[in-house]
């Protein structure tokens, strides 16, 4: 009966999202999204950025952290929401410098090079995003369904199609509409849940916050030091976000991270309470805890839980498939500025990430951890030569960039025998941290040598 409860209860949500998505669909709106020919609002804005920050694959991993690893592992997840402070300081000096986005202000200073570098690592972010977003929803709907094989498979199917339709109708201004009804939703559904949990017999906040995790709090610790490192350059490789830092006035754009940062550090560490609260009541890690919390929780807040899980996950899917059609359009250039180019490539997006999920790899923090140490080479580039204003050599901008690029294949590799052989013995995630720490401390002799050398930077 709650699998009938929770699919109804999306279903209604996901038919809101048809009915508030733009009737008539313009060019400015589909790529800049405006509404009504007007930029976003302060809190559309703030909405929108939430909600594709808290999307279904953060909420899983700030939860499973928090099982195994306690308060720590949760708050490792809950660090890389510092993405929206950092990400909104480098976005104000991007518009001070008069750049309309991240590949405006590459393109000055490493010519086309320096955008297609970028590019491809903005792609893999998008198609990351779409996976493991859709990849909850296999997960959630095999734990309703456990008796139905194609279950998982075809709710997979249904969602790339749903989140498809509205996406491909109005584009970014789509994207923004429903992002806010999908968030008001989601803040009640989770609301719910979150007291039904705080006001359990054995629920205790000081048990909570001393947690330690099924697995001991060292490698919680050492998950908040890799955050640490990523936390500069992780935003910026993140096209939604960025797309989000361009679309308004200043002022509203500085205000909506700061208002978008202490509201999802507070969804993600809620979130991880429940994950936390099963590790305390030693149940069994179950289902990537979807098994866990069926069993150990009443029905009213598994239902709560599950349906907040397919919310996140449907209302991420239209703001990476708006990024998307921006990108191929806007910044690729593959295809033609018109409803018809964004739509396709919304289609060739969706198509990628629906089949990634159906066969790809099913750990959820591995797409995170890839994708942040990918990014790295955008630390010292974006530290020495737009905060500190200094040229920088476009061979140095290469060695960071292929530093960060192998060190993501590394940990993504790490059980291939032969990688196995480079990585010094240890958990994964110590694995991380050294490579993380190897990958910026490339980058950065390269950058310093580049400026001392004096060598020429490239132009567009």
């Amino acid at each position: 009966m709650q699998a009938y409860w929770i699919i109804g209860g999306f279903g209604l949500v996901a038919l809101a999202s048809l009915l508030v998505a733009p009737k008539r669909a313009t060019v400015e709106g589909f790529f800049q999204g405006q509404i009504g020919g007007a930029s976003p609002g302060l809190w559309t804005l703030v909405l929108s950025q939430v909600t594709t920050w808290i999307f279904a694959r953060s909420l899983m991993n700030s939860a499973i952290l928090g099982y195994f690893y306690g308060m720590a592992g949760t708050m490792a997840y809950a660090a890389y929401y510092l993405s929206f402070l950092t990400g909104g300081y480098v976005v104000g000096h991007l518009r001070g410098a008069g750049a309309g986005s991240v590949q405006d202000w590459l393109a000055v200073h490493f010519g086309g090079t320096g955008t297609k570098c970028y590019n491809v690592v903005i792609a893999l972010r998008l198609l990351s995003e779409v996976f493991a977003n859709l990849l909850v929803v296999g997960l959630v709907i095999g734990a309703l369904m456990p008796d139905v094989v194609n279950a998982p498979r075809a709710a997979i199917l249904l969602v790339s199609i749903l989140g498809l339709a509205y996406s491909a109708w109005g584009g970014l201004s789509a994207a923004l509409r429903t992002d806010v009804l999908q968030m008001l939703v989601f803040i009640v559904v989770f609301t719910v849940a979150f007291l039904a949990l705080v006001f359990q017999p054995d629920f205790s906040l000081a048990k909570i916050v001393t947690s330690t995790g099924t697995s001991g709090s060292y490698n919680g610790w050492i998950l908040m030091a890799v955050a640490a490192l990523q936390v500069f350059s992780y935003p910026i490789h993140d096209p939604v976000m960025m797309d989000r830092g361009f679309l308004a006035d200043e002022r509203i754009t500085k205000a909506s991270f700061l208002h978008a940062f202490w509201i999802s550090s507070l969804f993600i560490i809620g979130f991880g309470m429940f994950g936390i609260q099963a590790g305390l009541m030693g149940a069994e890690y179950q289902g990537e805890l979807l098994g866990t919390w069926a069993a150990i929780f009443p029905q009213g807040i598994f239902i709560a839980l599950m349906l907040s899980l397919l919310i996140s996950a449907l209302s991420t899917l239209d703001s990476a498939l708006a990024s998307a059609a921006r990108l191929t359009v806007e910044e690729l250039k593959i295809l033609p500025r018109s409803l018809a180019g964004g739509r396709l490539a919304m289609v060739v997006f969706m198509v990628l990430g629906a089949a990634l999920t159906l066969w790809g790899n099913s750990s959820l923090f591995d797409a995170v951890a890839v994708s942040g140490t990918a990014s790295m080479f955008l630390t010292p580039t974006l530290l020495v030569g737009l905060i500190f204003g200094r040229p920088i050599a476009l061979w140095s901008f290469l060695v960071s960039y292929v530093a960060a690029l192998i060190g993501a294949a590394l940990y993504f590799l790490r059980a291939n025998e032969t990688v196995a052989m480079i990585l010094p013995e240890g958990h994964k995630y110590e694995q991380l941290l050294l490579i993380c720490i190897v990958v910026l401390a490339v980058g950065f002799v390269a950058t310093f040598l580049g400026i001392e050398r004096g060598q020429r930077v490239a132009q567009p």
